[in-house]
């Protein structure tokens, strides 16, 4: 299969990337990335999660975040929903596309939101049905797709079945997410391959951390799949708080180097990118994970 021309970026960094850090991160800070992501030409920026304060305190601020981002047409500003009650806040603050979320073990899915798969596709299945009833649009992930902490290698027939629930309640993309960065590009093509025998391959999105350094190299696998939306998180933020010692996702200036290198529109800015990427990493007081915002710095100050 010929790779795809055009490719989606949905930029997770402000809510999966922001989430498990462990200082308070103020709205205002949270607000001017996501207008700076949005100037960055990104089409899909997750803006926050609308979740309990006392699991993901650094969410709290997820209604102040919503007023307070500058919305420009044609980009989509996805919030994470967990419940009904979450997706009441969410409609309440502005949210129009809602992301929700299982795992593909039994083991995640209970460290992760406390119950089972079958528990959690049955609560997601109403916040869908309302979701969908309120006129909101809802992307599904799919957690640890490419290995689990507790249980290590994932047969590719538990993320279809988890793939397959989430179409039937509507999701109109789901996103294959490799939670803690231990997949190979042969395993990123065996589940692709898998899944996309029951749902089109125009419909699924890939998720990649880079634990092991294979992220990107994942991205371009995918790629070969057909895959065109990817979700990166700008300067390398974020880890998974279930999932011990996993690291960020892929940066999102990595893999746009890649896309920019194979030709392939975006639509995004790398400077503008890698502002972004700069203005977050000195918030956060520490260097960015992005090995192409370093590089291109070094080269700068050469």
């Amino acid at each position: 299969m010929d790779i795809p021309k055009k490719v989606r970026m949905v930029e997770v960094g402000p809510r999966d990337g922001l989430q498990n850090e462990a200082q308070p991160v103020p709205a205002a800070v949270k607000i001017e990335l996501i207008d700076r992501l949005t100037d960055a030409g990104i089409p899909v920026i997750e803006a926050t999660a609308f979740v309990s304060p006392k699991w993901v305190p650094q969410m709290a601020d997820n209604a102040e975040v919503m007023a307070g981002i500058r919305r420009k047409p044609g980009v989509v500003y996805p919030v994470l929903v967990p419940n009904l009650k979450g997706l009441e806040a969410a409609i309440a603050a502005g949210a129009e596309e809602i992301v929700v979320f299982g795992a593909a073990t039994e083991s995640f899915s209970k460290r992760n939101t406390n119950c089972s798969i079958d528990e959690g596709l049955a609560r997601f299945a109403q916040v869908c049905e309302e979701a969908l009833r309120q006129g909101l649009k809802v992307r599904g992930d799919i957690s640890v797709c490419l290995g689990c902490p507790y249980e290590g290698e994932v047969a590719p027939e538990a993320v279809v079945r988890l793939a397959r629930a989430l179409d039937a309640m509507g999701c109109y993309e789901i996103t294959i997410c490799d939670t803690i960065g231990t997949g190979t590009a042969g395993a990123t093509r065996t589940v692709i391959e898998a899944v996309a025998k029951h749902i089109p391959v125009e419909r699924l999105a890939g998720h990649f951390h880079d634990t092991y350094g294979q992220a990107v190299t994942n991205v371009y696998a995918a790629l070969e799949c057909g895959i065109a939306t990817f979700d990166s998180s700008v300067a390398g933020l974020g880890g998974c708080p279930y999932a011990k010692g996993a690291t960020g996702n892929v940066a999102t200036e990595d893999v746009l180097y890649m896309l920019d290198g194979l030709g392939i529109e975006t639509g995004i800015d790398m400077s503008r990118l890698v502002a972004a990427g700069d203005f977050i990493s000195r918030a956060l007081g520490r260097p960015t994970n992005s090995r192409v915002a370093k590089a291109l710095a070094a080269k700068a100050a050469a």
